[in-house]
């Protein structure tokens, strides 16, 4: 059995059935030789260059396809990264090496050691320091034969526009960029919200462990290494069950126990662009600083039109609130809840 209906059934498997733009892709990836070293003194066919550039709109699959494929190479010799998780380790490293010659050649012979391919999930260029080196780490990285994949939601023409020295940025990542196959992922399905949306099918009934939304998270975001249990919002410190990148994930009788407001909200809101909410109570008039925390949270990210994903598990939306307090705010409430888990909210943002 190919390696390209084996990635297509492991797809498959995990509710994910690939369109004909993603199993192009699947198939350049299968194409490209790993045995074969890169040289630039050389010029090799399509698929024995130093590797893909993979870009496309958030939520095709990028991710998805390449770590399905990286699995299916069945190799210990590859090494993933985020593209945040890269730099940081390089700021270290450049820290450590301190005085050395050349160290970002240093740097480069570290990371290709014993290594076929290097993958940088979610390539984006924002600093300047950043810009100047890693032009020059993916050229000494390429030189020494491993081969590299990159996913991103911009076109290289489109990286770090506007930002300081560009010209300098573009000439030094030029000549990677003539040396790998750029793929665009084309279509229209956000697959990653897609997969939220079907994930527990509105089902009351089911209760989902906190094991398997992590698991979930894990399979359809880039975790950064630097993920972190805890939050911070207006020099404030909350705990949360996970921050990472652009997802936040918290419980709803620990965070909105806490004295926070609507610009503790409106930082979220605006921060992330996926928030998940788990461990919802029953609350009556007794507790009604969590409610009205709540409401105004869910006002905020309403009107901002925030993706949350709710675990309500066997909570009824109805049943949050028992009180008569604010009767009439938790009607608008429940109502925004409904339309929040629909797939046209979630899908037109």
């Amino acid at each position: 059995m190919s390696k390209v209906k084996n990635i297509i059934d492991t797809l498959k498997n995990q509710g994910a059935n690939p369109d004909l733009s993603q199993i192009n892709l699947i198939e350049k990836l299968c194409m490209m030789n790993i045995s074969k070293k890169f040289s630039f003194k050389k010029v090799f066919s399509k698929d024995d260059l130093l590797g893909t550039y993979i870009w496309g709109d958030v939520g095709r699959g990028k991710t998805l396809i390449t770590k399905t494929y990286l699995r299916e190479l069945k190799r210990d010799d590859i090494k993933s990264f985020h593209y945040i998780d890269l730099m940081n380790y390089i700021h270290n490293q450049l820290r450590k090496n301190s005085g050395v010659k050349d160290p970002i050649s240093k740097i480069s012979k570290t990371l290709t050691k014993d290594t076929s391919i290097i993958f940088i999930d979610e390539f984006q260029v924002e600093d300047v320091a950043d810009a100047m080196i890693i032009g020059d780490l993916l050229k000494l990285v390429s030189g020494h034969g491993t081969k590299i994949i990159l996913t991103s939601n911009a076109h290289p023409d489109d990286l770090y526009v506007d930002g300081l020295q560009r010209q300098k940025f573009l000439a030094s990542i030029k000549i990677f960029l003539q040396n790998v196959n750029i793929h665009k992922l084309d279509g229209d399905t956000d697959y990653r919200t897609r997969n939220i949306i079907k994930f527990d099918k509105y089902d009351n009934n089911k209760i989902i462990s906190d094991e398997e939304i992590f698991e979930f998270i894990v399979d359809n975001f880039a975790l950064d290494q630097q993920k972190s249990d805890q939050i911070s919002i207006n020099d404030r410190k909350f705990n949360c069950k996970l921050v990472s990148n652009n997802i936040l994930w918290i419980e709803f009788s620990d965070f909105f126990r806490e004295a926070t407001g609507s610009i503790d909200y409106s930082y979220i809101s605006n921060k992330f662009d996926w928030i998940f909410i788990s461990d919802f109570k029953k609350n009556n008039d007794d507790t009604i600083d969590i409610v009205r925390r709540f409401i105004s949270f869910i006002d905020i990210t309403y009107t901002n039109r925030t993706k949350i994903k709710f675990f309500f598990n066997d909570i009824p939306i109805e049943s949050i609130y028992s009180g008569s307090k604010i009767e009439n705010l938790w009607v608008r409430c429940k109502s925004r809840l409904s339309e929040m888990r629909t797939q046209e909210y979630l899908t037109n943002n």
